[in-house]
């Protein structure tokens, strides 16, 4: 059988067998098409075609994990997922098995600990494994946390670089330092001062005197306020929100306060050193109060010369707007430096109510959306 003709076996499915032949029983191809009509044969259901037809169309199935409904047991998702594994690409198994969470609900994935010890821990599992801890048992809750630890860990060795790299402060452009750091070299100075080193006869310069830049020192008595929307649509700003304010709290110049809000408001501040514990406290879902949550915030500035609201959103106020607005241009007033962020993730590339971004624009709010790292400069800009 050519390449070709397994792909089209494997993007007919079941439809195949009259036009194109049956892959031999229990050989790779054949395992391939079972394991993928095990959880995309759910389609011919939702169409309106009853099983019988679609097994038939086309000749005798080989199938060895029958397909099923929503409610396939826990043994057979095990086998159907070590089969995915062992016969397809990470890349691809990873989109197998965000649909089968996504599109197809097999929650079973995620609340049978077996299962979840399984399935590959990135951002797209935590997000799912949040929005549904509610739903877990003991021991599938344990295993979660140890993945959402695990994707945290990963997340933040990503951005703590980045983030300390930007909020370490600007070069010192006319003083230099002993310190030999290759991104505070300074090559101009360095050519000027070994100018009569110059070899005519290698044409060259001989660098005897390497010059780098004194770094300056940044203490910013600035305190930093973290409001984070935990409706379903914010779950990537959440995490990264989580993950970056854990960052800045282990900064020395800062105070961190941290909360989180749908139509209620939690303030997380006590546990901000530890994203994972943040992390287990949010409820992702529900309604949106925001400008309840601005006024919480609005309670805890002490120095508003020397505070900063950021103000993570999709600005789909369920509230009321009029309150919202007053509150923001209270803050405004009061020369609190505001940040309305529609997204805090890794691609910053957020859907959000426009209209009222830009009515609380209008009220001296800043309004963007941002990666960790983008919000770090930004940080750095504003309190410098």
């Amino acid at each position: 059988m050519s390449q070709d003709v397994e792909r089209w076996r494997l993007v007919l499915g079941r439809y195949a067998n009259g036009r194109l032949g049956s892959a031999p029983a229990g050989s790779p191809q054949a395992r391939m098409e079972a394991a993928l009509d095990f959880l995309y044969g759910r389609e011919y259901g939702g169409r309106g075609v009853r099983e019988e037809d679609a097994g038939s169309a086309g000749g005798s199935r080989t199938n060895q994990v029958q397909p099923g409904g929503s409610g396939a047991s826990a043994p057979a998702l095990v086998t159907w997922l070590s089969e995915v594994r062992e016969l397809f690409p990470r890349e691809t198994v990873e989109i197998v098995e965000r649909h089968a969470l996504d599109r197809y609900g097999l929650t079973e994935l995620i609340t049978d600990p077996e299962l979840l010890e399984r399935l590959e821990p990135d951002e797209d599992l935590l997000k799912t494994l949040l929005m549904l801890k509610g739903h877990l048992g003991a021991e599938t809750l344990t295993v979660a946390r140890r993945i959402i630890r695990q994707v945290v860990e990963e997340l933040r060795r990503r951005l703590d670089l980045e983030i300390r790299a930007a909020m370490a402060g600007r070069l010192h452009q006319h003083r230099h330092s002993p310190l030999k750091v290759a991104a505070n070299f300074d090559p101009h100075g360095t050519i000027r001062r070994n100018l009569k080193n110059y070899d005519p006869d290698g044409q060259r310069i001989v660098l005897a005197d390497v010059l780098f830049f004194e770094r300056n020192a940044r203490r910013l008595p600035w305190d930093i306020v973290v409001c984070v929307d935990q409706s379903g649509s914010m779950a990537g700003s959440v995490i990264h929100s989580a993950v970056m304010a854990g960052i800045l709290a282990g900064l020395p110049a800062f105070r961190i306060r941290l909360v989180v809000f749908d139509t209620s408001v939690v303030d997380l501040s006590a546990h901000v050193d530890d994203p994972v514990d943040v992390l287990m406290r949010v409820q992702l879902g529900g309604g949106t109060d925001i400008a309840k949550a601005v006024r919480y915030c609005a309670r805890l500035v002490e120095n508003p010369h020397r505070t900063v609201l950021v103000l993570v959103t999709d600005f789909c106020e369920g509230g009321s707007p009029t309150d919202l607005i007053r509150a923001i241009r209270g803050l405004a007033e009061a020369r609190v430096k505001l940040l309305g962020l529609a997204a805090l993730d890794g691609t910053a590339e957020p859907f959000y109510d426009r209209a009222m971004a830009g009515r609380l624009a209008d009220e001296g709010m800043q309004i963007a959306a941002l990666t960790p790292g983008q919000l770090a400069s930004w940080l750095v800009e504003v309190t410098g």
